[in-house]
């Protein structure tokens, strides 16, 4: 696998490496040994997909509230999405910025977002499905999100938005939720 260091701080694009021959190719995913060389977490304890059907469907942005932050590595195994992390962590010198990316099915690339980033992604494509492996188990009461378009953070979705959930639609901005 090939890690990239994003321009946000522990955030990193891996892409597979592939042997290939005249049957297509393989190429690794996931192995422990590779993350703990690069110093990233090597603690999945769950994995989730997420189906989507119409282009235009966003989602996020989330996270897990301490003590049930969550590492996660993100991948699109059919169709495309414009994905978006968000640094949460007040103490790196990347608070409060994000990057995006777009993941697809053809590129196979996949990001590391370590603990204490939010999440989200819209569809670029019908019938999108992505997978998700994390480091935490899903605890509900520790669902948290920020507003899709939150004016601190002031994200650019380079797609029309078509569907997109009430609790994802009502989610607080960030530094509402801070200073209380």
């Amino acid at each position: 696998m090939k890690f990239v260091q994003t321009e946000l701080q522990d955030a990193y694009f891996i892409d597979p490496e592939r042997m290939e021959d005249e049957r297509g190719f393989f190429a690794r995913t996931w192995c422990k040994h590779e993350f703990e060389n690069q110093g990233l977490s090597a603690s999945l304890v769950q994995c989730s997909i997420s189906f989507n059907h119409k282009k235009g469907t966003l989602r996020g942005m989330h996270f897990q509230a301490i003590p049930h932050e969550e590492t996660k590595l993100v991948r699109v195994t059919m169709g495309s999405v414009h994905d978006i992390i968000v640094d949460l962590r007040p103490t790196s010198k990347t608070y409060l910025k994000h990057i995006g990316i777009e993941l697809n099915a053809e590129n196979r690339t996949m990001i590391y977002i370590p603990k204490g980033f939010a999440h989200g992604f819209i569809t670029l494509r019908d019938n999108t499905e992505i997978v998700y492996q994390m480091s935490e188990f899903f605890t509900p009461e520790a669902g948290r999100g920020i507003r899709w378009n939150d004016p601190t953070l002031k994200i650019q979705w380079p797609e029309q938005i078509r569907i997109i959930s009430d609790r994802d639609k009502h989610w607080p901005d960030y530094l509402s939720q801070i200073a209380v």
